[in-house]
């Protein structure tokens, strides 16, 4: 079997995979049937293979994680979908109350293996209610993994992880963006290193300009990965300097041996970027915890820098989103800026 090409058919795949391979797998999510298949088309097939594990519902996030939850409790390895992430909200309780809490509450004799995929993010034009990244709301909830593919790697492999890896609930956020472009391992004239995993089953990456010394480093995740590659691409090119992307995948729990293993190897200029406004953010924990650890290693020279959207809603006008997500140029001016 070839492998997959995009980000939507290597999701695809590793659903097809994981259904075929473990019964206890259900797939749950609004409009999910064949020939509709979502509205991402991530489950296309899936019904259609395994009529009797595809379930389909009505528009009620908490309903559907609800019956998620359930069902993990109940030994099956549900994934369920939320049609856009905005409406996470909407299932905060199952999630923050219920999913991420109950191996706590009873003693350590139940788990919840369950993983709630969501797609997320702006750049389409759908407007201040379809446009938002508010992973940023759910991290740092004890019990809960949140998790976010890029087209660097193998997204499938990370819920492949998160479905068989994970005795916890997973909250998988994937960029709307991504959906239909083209894996990559490494942006051309650049290598890619894997972070060790000590305490963490998803992978962090670097990709470094082959033979350069980095004048900085864009730490970055899922939408915004693409936009970093870019930005490091035009200063290489256009400006002579060299900017590494660290590309994270799990964003809460932080990794902290991943962070580690930056500091370890970091050039002057940290600039970590999101797609949600820097506010009590991704971006915001991801700096602190940096700082905290480069004072203990002595390494109180860098510069931590934050880069995200404008503190404000997204408006559905191309040239109004444009002016408030983060742009490749914005990126390009920032590094600039610390140099």
């Amino acid at each position: 079997m070839s492998r997959p090409r995009t980000v939507v058919s290597s999701l695809n795949q590793a659903l097809h995979d994981l259904m075929d391979g473990d019964a206890r797998v259900h797939f749950v999510g609004e409009d999910v049937l064949d020939p509709y298949g979502g509205a991402f088309k991530v489950a296309k097939g899936l019904s259609s293979r395994f009529p009797d594990r595809v379930w389909t519902t009505p528009i009620s996030e908490s309903a559907i994680v609800g019956l998620g939850v359930g069902m993990a409790l109940r030994g099956l390895r549900p994934v369920v979908e939320l049609m856009f992430g905005d409406f996470l909200t909407l299932a905060a309780d199952q999630i923050v109350n219920h999913a991420a809490k109950f191996r706590w509450m009873f003693d350590d004799r139940v788990r919840v293996p369950l993983v709630v995929r969501t797609p997320m993010g702006g750049r389409r034009g759908y407007g201040a209610t379809h446009s938002q990244s508010l992973e940023k709301h759910f991290l740092g909830v004890p019990g809960l993994w949140v998790v976010a593919p890029s087209i660097f790697g193998d997204p499938g492999a990370l819920l492949e992880q998160a479905v068989h890896g994970c005795e916890d609930p997973v909250l998988f956020v994937e960029s709307k963006t991504c959906y239909g472009r083209a894996l990559i391992s490494a942006p051309a004239g650049m290598v890619e290193e894997i972070y060790p995993q000590t305490e963490s089953p998803f992978p962090t990456v670097r990709l470094r300009w082959a033979g350069e010394t980095a004048d900085g480093v864009f730490c970055c995740y899922g939408a915004m990965a693409p936009v970093a590659a870019e930005a490091a691409r035009r200063l290489k090119h256009e400006e002579g300097v060299a900017f590494d992307l660290v590309v994270f995948t799990q964003l809460s729990p932080t990794p902290i041996a991943a962070l580690d293993r930056l500091l370890d190897d970091a050039p002057d200029v940290q600039i970590v970027v999101e797609e949600a406004s820097p506010m009590a953010g991704w971006s915001a924990e991801l700096v602190v915890a940096g700082q905290e650890r480069a004072v203990g290693q002595d390494k109180t020279r860098l510069r931590w820098v934050r880069a995200g959207a404008r503190h404000e809603p997204i408006g559905s006008g191309r040239w109004v989103e444009q002016q408030t997500l983060p742009q490749v140029t914005d990126l390009v001016e920032t590094a600039l800026e610390q140099l």
